[in-house]
């Protein structure tokens, strides 16, 4: 009984360790980015490390080889998808239109498997309420909607005002769940005394009592202190 439940423990181990490198190894994309091919491959690796984990009769080499030839298999693809247009069309599908200038496409509405109810649904997820906003609609090749606004109707940028704004750059973490982040800090140019000072002019003595501070390229701070209450959940019920 030991005997087997030490396997167990141990197989477990090994398929985790090998899930993480073959999972290094394919890639860190994101599930709504996989292809279908990296999706089917990716549950298949995970469906025969949980079997290598918990089978007690058979050789943990031979679903590891299983689990190598799936990954190799997917890397492979992927490659190949990086040199070969037509392959990647093949392997990968192309976008759909869905919608041009106020037409709908059933057809294609049917080749995507999606309705009319589905389709505006996601584009209310996306801020789009109205389907007469819209020019164009696509579907990708990653099942995800993609909306083009009219011109009339997106949101006025500073370009179209003749505005010429400084570049933007990214914000830094200084602080999180209490602890100073001292290469973050460096990064924006600025020192622990610096921190503190700003904090000393908000009335924060205790670095420990902060969640979260951000500082952006015009050394901005912004800072989250802890809150122990909950939020009222019923707003959005």
């Amino acid at each position: 009984m030991l005997w087997d439940l030490g396997r167990v423990f141990v197989f477990s181990i090994t398929s985790i360790v090998a899930l993480f490198f073959l999972t290094k190894l394919i890639g860190n994309r994101q599930v709504s980015q996989l292809s279908l091919f990296d999706y089917i491959n990716g549950i298949t690796i995970g469906s025969i490390a949980a079997e290598m984990a918990t089978s007690l009769e058979q050789d943990v080499f031979e679903p590891l080889l299983a689990m190598a030839i799936y990954a190799l298999a997917t890397y492979l693809v992927s490659v190949i998808n990086n040199k070969s247009l037509a392959f990647r069309r093949f392997s990968m599908g192309q976008p759909i239109v869905l919608m041009e200038d106020g037409k709908l496409y059933e057809r294609n509405l049917v080749k995507a498997r999606l309705d009319v109810s589905e389709m505006q649904m996601q584009m209310r997820s996306m801020g789009y309420f109205n389907i007469d906003d819209v020019q164009s609609i696509i579907m990708e090749p990653n099942g995800k909607i993609s909306v083009l606004p009219r011109s009339e109707r997106r949101p006025v940028n500073p370009q179209d005002l003749g505005l010429k704004l400084a570049p933007e750059k990214l914000i830094a973490n200084v602080i999180l769940d209490g602890v100073v982040l001292e290469r973050n800090l460096r990064h924006t140019g600025n020192n622990e005394q610096w921190l503190r000072n700003k904090l000393k002019e908000l009335g924060i003595d205790d670095v420990s009592k902060v969640f979260l501070a951000t500082c952006d390229f015009q050394n901005t701070l912004s800072v989250y202190l802890r809150v122990k209450e909950k939020g009222d959940m019923d707003l959005f019920t």
